[in-house]
């Protein structure tokens, strides 16, 4: 068994990861406030870790969102409107001295990487030696895959495999796809992007187009980097692509005659897990 977190903007979680059977075996999913204290937010997360009952010497890999230091596990959020009181702290520190049965080590990785290589070892990239992967929150995830590989550079790769750092109509990406972008041009108040998703599904035009040109501009932006990369499969997750049935004819659209369909993840909130699991056993601890 691998022992996994995967921290995010409302939750934690922590699991045991079976890596044969590529299946989470236990879980503690514990609900977390990132825009609290440091000592709030790494408080619950150590009592997350430690309810696992995970054993002793493990080295845990968890999935956390940037901007962070994965590499040293240092905290590098700032201006993003969660986890900004976490700046500078080492997380990978907090983790090996809080969390008991003490872990031997815990090893970050990104939580669109992680997601990617869940879908890749058990999703719907399974079988693919290529494969890019979005997610679709707050903002734009991406991770580029090979054989397993998180790549962040070569043909289609944008800068350190970033999708965000593209731009489109002369402004970046997320000026356009993301959950703020996506408010901003709808208008109103007290609604949020699956509001606006049951309100086009409803047959107000003005939400469905809302969401149709995002995403097909999200599509646009990738083409080209789908097929640079020569990816057979493009892999879409996040809180967005649960409206799917939206979203997905979006992101063809924008596609146009690019030879990868889009799809969404199968494996839910155990593709981060599992992704986790997998990047543990890749560097062969």
């Amino acid at each position: 068994m691998r022992a996994v977190l995967e921290i995010g903007g409302t939750h934690v979680t922590a699991a045991l990861v079976d890596p044969l059977r590529t299946c989470v075996r236990r879980r503690i999913r514990r609900p977390l406030d990132a825009r609290g204290k440091a000592e709030h937010i790494l408080g619950t997360v150590v009592r997350c870790a430690g309810e696992l009952r995970a054993p002793a010497g493990q080295v845990w890999a968890a999935a956390v969102p940037g901007p962070f230091d994965h590499e040293k596990g240092i905290a590098r959020f700032e201006g993003v409107g969660k986890f900004d009181d976490l700046y500078g702290i080492d997380v990978r520190a907090v983790l090996i001295d809080g969390v008991w049965p003490r872990p031997a080590d815990v090893v970050f990785l990104n939580d669109a990487h992680a997601f990617a290589l869940g879908e890749w070892r058990a999703g719907s990239a399974a079988g693919h030696r290529r494969c890019v992967g979005i997610t679709l929150g707050t903002g734009v995830g991406s991770a580029f895959l090979a054989d397993g590989a998180v790549c962040r550079e070569g043909p289609g790769v944008p800068p350190d495999g970033r999708v965000d750092l593209l731009a489109w109509a002369g402004a970046p990406l997320e000026h356009t796809v993301s959950r703020r972008a996506i408010l901003a041009r709808y208008g109103g108040h007290d609604v949020d992007v699956r509001d606006i998703a049951v309100r086009a599904r409803g047959g107000e035009r003005w939400a469905g187009q809302v969401i149709a040109e995002a995403l097909a501009a999200l599509g646009a932006v990738l083409a080209p980097c789908v097929r640079d990369f020569g990816a057979s499969a493009l892999v879409v997750g996040g809180a967005m692509a649960l409206s799917w049935d939206l979203v997905g004819p979006a992101i063809g659209t924008g596609l146009g005659d690019t030879p990868v369909r889009a799809r969404p993840g199968t494996l839910g909130a155990d593709a981060a897990l599992i992704g986790a699991a997998e990047f543990v056993g890749a560097a062969g601890r």
